[in-house]
């Protein structure tokens, strides 16, 4: 069980690496940093490893506990998000972007009530969070409800990071709509041009919307920051496929 193996793992003083340090010489914001390193380039079952690592170190980082959330929602594995934030919210009652965790989680179960009470909780804390706001905009979009946009405008404003639009795209698509993909991807890889996993979601959103030359660029890009991800690498020959298929369907008549 994923859960037990967050919270009790057998393995710290081993090196992930050879001839790196035994990772027990690390301190909890190495992980914090490894984990943030790995979030942006959507490895997100490490970055889930190093939030782990990181709280065995130190229980206090309310950042790693939400990133634990944020990685299993983002592995799909949603009753184990709900669960973890249940979990830190005994820790930490009321927090919001823990509060907002158990929403997505909710949301992704499919218990919209519960996933609304949660994040209008975290809404009415103190302060505004980049994350409360995503996760607002993702119950609009579940919910097919307006407002939407407005949501992850707030977010950005929240925080210029990045990493906001591109996990706004993310949301997106997981709801199947591209379109409204598309503008938050592209502004992920113009505010950052070196994150090769932003150009491989601006392509997701591309084949999502027919925009078969749009998305070999980007995978092609993906791939000349990252020359061997595997992901890129399938789509790419993924759409040359599909344009051998057009081709002989054309030849056939049946294009």
């Amino acid at each position: 069980m994923r859960f037990d193996k967050l919270e009790f793992p057998d393995e710290k003083s081993k090196p992930l690496v050879p001839g790196q340090p035994a990772q027990a010489d690390k301190d909890e914001q190495y992980w914090l940093s490894q984990a943030d390193e790995h979030r942006r380039t959507g490895n997100y079952e490490n970055a889930l490893r190093f939030y782990s690592r990181a709280l065995e170190l130190e229980k206090t980082l309310i950042i790693a506990w939400v990133g634990q959330v944020q990685m299993l929602v983002q592995l799909g594995e949603y009753r184990q998000a709900e669960l973890w934030g249940r979990k830190a919210l005994e820790f930490f009652p009321n927090q919001p972007d823990l509060l907002s965790g158990r929403a997505q989680a909710m949301c992704r179960l499919g218990d919209m009530k519960q996933a609304h009470a949660l994040n209008d909780g975290a809404m009415q804390q103190r302060g505004e969070s980049a994350y409360c706001w995503l996760v607002r905009g993702e119950l609009m979009v579940a919910g097919k409800q307006e407002m939407d946009r407005h949501c992850f405008d707030r977010a950005q404003l929240a925080s210029r990071d990045w990493i906001v639009p591109l996990e706004s795209a993310l949301i997106y698509l997981h709801y199947r709509s591209p379109s409204k993909a598309l503008p938050r991807a592209q502004l992920a890889v113009q505010s950052e041009s070196n994150a090769y996993y932003a150009w491989l979601v601006l392509g997701r959103c591309q084949v999502g919307l027919g925009f078969t030359d749009s998305a070999r660029q980007s995978f092609e890009r993906c791939l000349e920051l990252c020359p061997r991800h595997e992901s890129a690498g399938t789509r790419l020959a993924n759409l040359g496929q599909g344009s051998w298929t057009a081709t002989i369907r054309r030849w056939l008549g049946r294009g």
